[in-house]
């Protein structure tokens, strides 16, 4: 999912918390002037009242009342100077306030450095400044606060540094709940799953209090990885800590389960908390099923969501345009992106344009796809090169191939996967001297193909592989296990599929190369550590596509060890049962 479906970190920060003021009426707080004429009424006013008055104005929406006030008070302190940049933190007016303030001179404390990073964050291009706000904070020993800790971790996560945002988490001698759920939510929406579980995991045995936040971020890492496992086990907590029925933690919940491939939990989860599930729920239930390809399904939920009178966004058709992609049907994705248009009013972006195209080079139609790739209002991007490559890599169109992969080097030349895909389509059609120029080519730049990398989930425990991976401590059982696997599926029928070997290899070699396949050895470590129970299927996640040869070895090896096998690739679901799988070999 995007951004859209992470979570993000709150924090109230506004207000004094040591403040003297007297307690306010109901009336005043609905209406802070009936508290402003009460103090300038009373013969002795308070500075904190004028402080409290300045958060009370802005709460209702009267920012230009809360900066008169200010300016009446005498002799303004920290509090003073950190409510007024607080309630202005979505304006650059915020760090215009605190230059003042440093020329008083007042020097920040805690709350008023997060106010400034929270600042930096919703303001653009402030990344210097909040370097600079950083390197204050470390002079004044603020760095490690729990307030401006906290802020600075959400900071550099939401510039893209998770690494900066951890080292400014470890450097906290203190950490409390929601200095964990900084650093949890800013790894996961970083790509980071494995950190972020991590750490979540030393949160609970370091006996600090989760948030929602913190549990929704975990929740984030384990979509990520698909390890449904792991989200059990913080479905598990979030039962415990009440946390369940929150609308941030369902809707994590859902997603969670869907990349997981358990859409059947997923629509449990929503079902259970259908009452205050927002749109963001119910879109994340429709991508659980556009992954798997269940068109019908994302259909009846786009129109069950309408009787509920919630209107669908762009996240919605991206959902069912998905699902049409993955099921193979082409013209629906046309009709649903002119309804997107015509019915919703809502102009359609580049991933639903890349839906179609997908669809469309699915289908063999792959003029048709190109013309849409260069006529649609959006300059095309490397996804839908890629899409189009790899379409007619599928169709075996190698001139169109060596055309989309040109542009899509236009736009990188470094994109590893142009020059793999390329050289594949073309060893197929025997062209063995274009694949050499266009390996030569991968050479002299100096690109190196992107690792393949495969998982598999035992017990809550994440084991990953890499292709002819012997780092594993029971390496000897596993390539035992896979040799007799691959002897056994051989008895069946299976051959190897050559197509994307290079031709000067020999076979004995090529053999062996495609035995030692990552996701091989997962579903080799799975069998032999027991990973799935009789009646439970196999699950492995692949950071890449699956190979032709591993597809084909899976869909026999379903019927060999009469189990259903799971793998989520970087394009979809497939389930292996009795020797065919549900993508129909389009993937």
């Amino acid at each position: 999912m995007k951004e859209r479906y992470g979570t993000v970190i709150i924090m109230n920060l506004l207000g004094d918390p040591t403040s003297a003021a007297p307690a306010l009426k109901p009336e005043s707080i609905a209406d802070p002037r009936i508290l402003h004429a009460q103090a300038l009424k009373s013969s002795r006013v308070d500075r904190s009242i004028f402080n409290n008055l300045i958060t009370l104005y802005a709460k209702s929406n009267l920012l230009d009342s809360s900066l008169r006030v200010f300016k009446q008070i005498p002799s303004p302190n920290i509090v003073s100077w950190t409510s007024l940049i607080s309630v202005h933190s979505s304006s650059p007016l915020s760090l215009t306030l605190f230059l003042s303030m440093l020329r008083c001179p007042i020097l920040p404390n805690q709350r008023t450095l997060a106010s400034l990073f929270k600042a930096c964050v919703s303001l653009p291009r402030c990344l210097l400044f909040g370097l600079s706000l950083h390197a204050l904070s470390f002079k004044l020993s603020l760095n490690a606060q729990p307030f401006s800790g906290s802020a600075l971790v959400n900071f550099y996560s939401k510039y893209r540094l998770p690494i900066d945002a951890r080292k400014v988490f470890d450097e906290m001698p203190e950490r409390d709940e929601v200095c964990y759920a900084a650093v949890i939510v800013g790894l996961a929406q970083n790509s980071k799953p494995l950190e972020s579980l991590s750490l979540f995991a030393a949160m609970k045995s370091s006996n600090v209090g989760s948030t929602m936040y913190s549990v929704s971020g975990a929740l984030r890492a384990v979509a990520d990885l698909a390890a449904l496992e792991q989200c059990r086990m913080i479905h598990g907590h979030a039962v415990v800590t009440g946390f369940d029925k929150n609308v941030i933690v369902g809707s994590a919940l859902v997603d969670g389960y869907g990349k997981s491939g358990l859409v059947s939990d997923a629509r449990k989860v929503f079902d259970e908390n259908i009452a205050v599930m927002n749109i963001v729920g119910w879109n994340a239930l429709m991508a659980g099923y556009a992954q798997q390809g269940a068109s019908s399904s994302v259909i009846k939920l786009f129109q069950s969501m309408a009787n509920v009178r919630f209107v669908p966004d762009e996240y919605s058709f991206l959902a069912a345009l998905s699902g049409f992609y993955n099921a193979g049907l082409v013209g629906e994705s046309e009709i649903w992106l002119k309804r997107m248009k015509l019915e919703y009013g809502i102009k359609p972006g580049l991933e639903h344009y890349t839906c179609l195209i997908g669809a469309l080079g699915k289908a063999g139609r792959l003029e048709d796809a190109e013309r849409i790739a260069t006529t649609m209002p959006f300059n095309p991007d490397a996804a839908v090169w890629r899409s189009l490559l790899s379409s007619c890599a599928h169709h075996s169109a190698a001139d169109m191939a060596l055309s989309m992969a040109r542009r899509l080097l236009e736009l990188d030349p470094n994109d590893d996967s142009a020059y793999t895909i390329a050289a594949n389509v073309l060893s197929v059609a025997g062209r063995w001297s274009e694949v050499a120029d266009m390996r030569k080519l991968m050479k002299d730049r100096r690109v190196k193909k992107e690792v393949g990398k495969s998982w598999i989930e035992v017990k809550g425990e994440v084991h990953m592989f890499m292709a002819g991976d012997r780092k594993h401590e029971r390496t000897e059982e596993i390539y035992e296990k896979l040799a007799e696997l691959m002897e056994s599926i051989e008895k069946l029928g299976y051959k190897p599929v050559w197509d994307e070997m290079l031709h000067e290899v020999g076979k004995g070699e090529k053999k062996e190369a495609l035995w030692y396949h990552s996701e091989k050895l997962a579903l080799a470590y799975g069998i032999v550590s027991g990973a799935a129970p009789a009646g439970k299927p196999m699950r492995i996640i692949k950071n890449l596509r699956i190979c032709k040869d591993c597809h084909e070895a899976f869909k026999y090896i379903s019927r060999a060890i009469d189990k259903e096998i799971i793998v989520r690739d970087v394009n979809r679901y497939h389930k292996f049962l009795n020797g065919s799988c549900t993508c129909g070999d389009i993937w």
